[in-house]
């Protein structure tokens, strides 16, 4: 099957979610001073930050402290050290990096609503004092179908795709800048990508599909995610990890995690939080070349 009818699904997946407690509108204040526990937590993402996939998801700007995914577990671990911690969970299902892969996507007929460029970072709390962010999924979804559906043009894809992950390593490092000017104390945490082509959802397709899937998962994950070490970001390598491999990670979709791979997530970060850094991404692995290029 062509990779315009199979890539739909994940990039979409909002469906009906269990309602969850408000989150409080009250951001007043001083807010407190930098600090890997307690404070203010914002959460920038898809619709992972939601939990999408888990038995447990939640609606956008919830608090929902009984969720599943990552988020909501961060917070209970947050509040276990400080009782008063708040969220501002700003993940919106379908969004991309920027307004230009929005518009690639919407021109090839993926209905994409929001993009953390204009959508989520200008609407970081400045109370906030911890960060974290996952992006580039449905980027790289977008890309490939778009890339299937004639987006490229006469443009090769792969050079087409070099293009896009420059593009994308350019917005994150504007992302970053966005969300320290709205909150300068706070610290960030980003998570970088599997490479697609060996995650469950793309197993089975063709080669060139997931070679595709694999330039532009790997090239946002080092270019872009890898690269914001050196703006004082802490990256947390997903990439590399094993367990981003595993079938038990996924949910049904083999695109979202499930409840163990939401778990794994929240780990991986609230290890990282509670030690204030994170071992720096592996240069190179095995992972990055699942598939021959």
């Amino acid at each position: 099957m062509r990779l315009t009818t199979r890539l739909l699904v994940p990039v979409l997946g909002l469906a009906l979610l269990a309602g969850c407690k408000k989150a409080s509108d009250d951001d007043g204040g001083s807010g407190p001073g930098p600090s890997p526990t307690g404070g203010h937590y914002t959460a920038l993402g898809a619709s992972d930050a939601i939990g999408v996939g888990g038995s447990v998801p939640c609606l956008p700007f919830t608090d929902c402290p009984g969720g599943t995914g990552y988020v909501p577990r961060i917070l209970r671990s947050l509040r276990e050290q400080d009782a008063a911690t708040r969220l501002t969970n700003i993940g919106l299902p379908g969004a991309v990096m920027s307004r230009e892969v929005q518009d690639i996507g919407n021109g090839v007929g993926i209905g994409i609503n929001n993009n953390f460029l204009q959508h989520e970072a200008p609407f970081v709390p400045p109370t906030t004092t911890l960060v974290t962010i996952f992006a580039g999924a449905n980027d790289a979804n977008t890309l490939a179908t778009a890339i299937d559906r004639g987006a490229a043009g006469s443009v090769d894809a792969n050079t087409y795709i070099d293009g896009q992950v420059a593009a994308f390593a350019e917005d994150y490092r504007e992302l970053v800048a966005i969300v320290r000017g709205r909150a300068p104390a706070a610290r960030i945490y980003v998570l970088n990508l599997p490479n697609f082509a060996g995650v469950p959802f793309a197993v089975g397709r063709s080669t060139r599909d997931r070679q595709w899937l694999q330039r532009l998962s790997v090239g946002f994950s080092v270019q872009g995610a890898n690269a914001l070490v050196g703006l004082n970001v802490t990256v947390v390598d997903l990439l590399c990890n094993p367990r981003s491999y595993q079938s038990a990670t996924y949910s049904s979709d083999g695109f979202h995690p499930g409840d163990a791979g939401y778990a794994y997530l929240a780990d991986e970060l609230i290890k990282a939080i509670a030690a204030g850094s994170y071992p720096p991404p592996a240069a190179s692995c095995a992972q990055m070349t699942i598939v021959p290029r």
